[in-house]
């Protein structure tokens, strides 16, 4: 049997957890302008498949790519790295 190809994981946190099966999580990261060279802090959020309702609202959460699921819907829930306080 073949192997997956490795896909793209991501690290964020989650803003809301409203919908049935799915969530949004959004991510950060520090990108290099390309002319000022100064750092600069950017979030995209993403509509994540959660199909036991694990996450709320807060909770740090790993996301995998995955096959469009739905038509927002492009990653899917790896694990809870850590619970909202």
């Amino acid at each position: 049997m073949e192997e997956r190809n490795n896909r793209r994981t991501k690290i964020g946190v989650v803003v809301s957890d409203k919908m049935q099966n799915a969530c949004v999580v959004s991510v950060t990261s520090n990108v290099k302008h390309p002319l000022y060279k100064k750092v600069v802090k950017s979030t995209k959020r993403f509509h994540v498949q959660d199909v036991n309702n694990d996450c709320h609202v807060g909770d740090t959460v790993e996301i995998m790519e995955t096959r469009p699921i739905s038509k927002t819907i492009h990653f899917r829930l790896l694990r809870i790295v850590e619970r909202a306080k």
